[in-house]
């Protein structure tokens, strides 16, 4: 099956228990109303904390339902309807809410209570996060008009952005195709198809690019305003305490990136090389496949559940096993179609101790990889769905490492497992498209989502001043590497990334799963069995503890360059092990 079941969750938008759901969901928020209104006390908190369990849980459930519907029938008026409505639910809990979290940010008894409370125990780093935030809290009824306004503001700005994407028509040739259709063409094996795809892909977003200039320029607007209604100093410092991050931990990273982009710069300069272009590497030459056309095979998703357990079994049968099950039981909806969002996803439902996972297939080996990286945020998810609800959520930064760890693992098998020097070539460039991306891409993203947020404070941006600034970045972070007459301008357009107020700068994080992946790898290799125990510990810890805290358990210090550089170094070896293989073909 190639489309995924959420009868776990509900049979359809009508099913009755949906319906029973929206109503317990009402009334445990108005329990929670009245609950707020009584003193602190250890038995009032304990009630609290269990009753936010259970409307946590209640919550989740109808949130992702109704997400996941959205986001393969972007143009279903009555799941739009069904989201607005939710929205409005929640958003009554936003007082009660608020009085909770103060009196919790107020009392200084919470770790005697724990001492005689397990519940209290288990959720104390949940409640010393309140206390922590709560320098930023607005009042009561401040905090419920912002949640009142996203419900007309951002939220709907975010829906604006994926219904034009999901729903675009690309002209190509005589063909009409949807977005994530034409979008794969960039990994067709024909240079002269890879050209007119980007070129027709481009064409399109002139038909909507105004109206997402509109999205962006909101949705960033909003972040600027709710920064310093909260007292934060900047956007930035608002996504890092969200991200429980040090500044001291992204500096080191972004420093150590800088000082490395040369070596992808060469990567892409040698790739322009041997595709004959002298100017740099155009970007529709980006995921040009640098392989034979026998070894440019297109892999059904039985042929490509086969190739992820043949793959991940050596190295863990736990992962392999989760793997199996995502296929067998239909977690998984595969191929791009009118009116489903581009890009991929996981979505991980620990109350159900599932997942579920959105990709746009088309059968290359790059999906399969795509389809590995989805699969490591089901396997974080699995090592987290013992928590408690109320310790189920882990980080932007964090949460791209298990996805990028079994990237790192099926890519290092399969260069490892090529009968040919060709076939190794092939691979590595493969794995080096990949991570070009989210150090060189990621890098723009950030600079691009910088800038904008800093000119948002004066300017309201239009379309054509956003592609120049994504033009400048993708200029600063790709250098010689790509060819400066043709680069993407429109990269802000279909990137969902951006349209969300509550994940700023939700970039960085790509880059920081990257490298801690790799240096957790590379730990891996020299721990052998003993080394699956303390990475299923530390993804489990990631809910629960700093990012710094978590990579200590690895013995990682994220605030110092050098742990930064030598996962980067990782990478450079593999680019100079591919330019020594390939130099034969100039």
């Amino acid at each position: 099956m190639s489309t995924w079941n959420l009868n776990i969750l509900y049979t359809s938008l009508d099913d009755p228990t949906l319906q029973e759901d929206f109503g317990k969901l009402e009334q445990m928020i108005a329990e929670n109303a009245e609950l707020a209104k009584a003193p602190i006390s250890k038995e009032n908190l304990e009630t609290a904390l269990l009753k936010n369990m259970n409307l946590s849980t209640c919550a989740r459930k109808i949130g992702a339902y109704l997400s996941l519907s959205a986001s393969t029938d972007t143009t279903n008026p009555k799941i739009a309807g069904l989201r607005n409505r939710f929205m409005s639910t929640i958003s009554k809990n936003t007082i009660a809410s608020t009085l909770f979290e103060k009196k919790v940010a107020a009392c200084d008894e919470i770790d005697a209570w724990a001492e005689e409370s397990d519940l209290i125990k288990e959720h104390l780093f949940y409640l010393s996060e309140i206390k922590t935030s709560a320098a930023h809290l607005l009042s009561e009824q401040e905090e419920n008009v912002l949640s009142l306004m996203r419900q007309n503001a951002s939220n709907n700005w975010n829906q604006l952005q994926s219904y034009l994407t999901s729903t675009l028509d690309v002209e190509m040739g005589n063909q009409t195709l949807t977005l994530s259709s034409v979008r794969n063409l960039a990994y067709d094996a024909d240079q002269k198809v890879r050209k007119e795809a980007y070129e027709a892909e481009l064409k399109s977003y002139e038909k909507i690019k105004d109206a997402v200039a509109f999205s962006l320029n909101s949705i960033k607007g909003e972040a600027r305003v709710v920064s310093n209604l909260r007292g934060y100093d900047s956007v930035m410092a608002m996504t890092l305490e969200d991200s429980r991050m040090k500044r001291e931990t992204l500096d080191a990273m972004m420093s150590a990136i800088e000082k490395a982009l040369p070596k992808f710069h060469e990567y892409l300069a040698h790739k322009a090389k041997l595709l004959g272009h002298t100017n740099g590497l155009p970007w529709y030459d980006l995921f040009a496949p640098m392989s034979t056309p026998e070894d440019s095979k297109s892999y059904t998703i039985e042929e490509a559940h086969d190739i992820l357990i043949e793959n991940f079994k050596p190295f863990s049968t736990e992962i392999a096993d989760l793997i199996d099950t995502a296929f067998k039981e239909n977690w998984i909806d595969f191929y791009p179609r009118q009116g489903k969002v581009g890009g991929a996803f996981c979505s991980n439902l620990p109350f159900l101790k599932q997942s579920r996972v959105l990709t746009n297939y088309d059968g290359s080996f790059s999906d399969i990889v795509t389809l590995a990286h989805e699969l490591g945020h089901a396997y974080h998810g699995h090592c987290i769905e013992h928590h408690s609800m109320l310790n189920t959520s882990y980080t932007m930064p964090v949460a791209e490492t298990a996805s990028t760890f079994n990237e790192t693992v099926i890519m290092n098998s399969a260069i490892e497992n090529a009968e040919t020097n060709a076939q190794k070539a092939a691979l590595i460039e493969s794995m080096l498209q990949d991570v070009t991306q989210v150090i060189c891409d990621i890098h723009s993203r950030y600079e691009f989502e910088n800038e904008v947020v800093d000119r948002r404070a004066n300017e309201f941006l239009f379309a054509d001043q956003l592609k120049e600034i994504m033009l400048k970045a993708q200029k600063n972070a790709y250098g010689p590497g790509l060819d400066p007459e043709v680069l993407h301008p429109y990269m802000w357009v279909c990137k969902s990334h951006y349209y969300s107020a509550g994940l700023n700068f939700y970039n960085f994080p790509y880059a920081f799963g990257c490298l801690f992946a790799k240096g957790l790898y590379a730990i891996a290799e020299k721990q052998g069995d003993a080394f699956m125990p303390k990475y299923n510990a530390l993804l489990a810890a990631t809910t629960t503890a700093s990012v710094e805290d978590v990579a200590m358990m690895a013995d990682i210090d994220l605030t110092k360059e050098d742990f930064w550089m030598e996962s980067l170094n990782l990478i450079g070896r593999y680019i100079d092990q591919w330019i020594e293989l390939t130099n034969a073909e100039l």
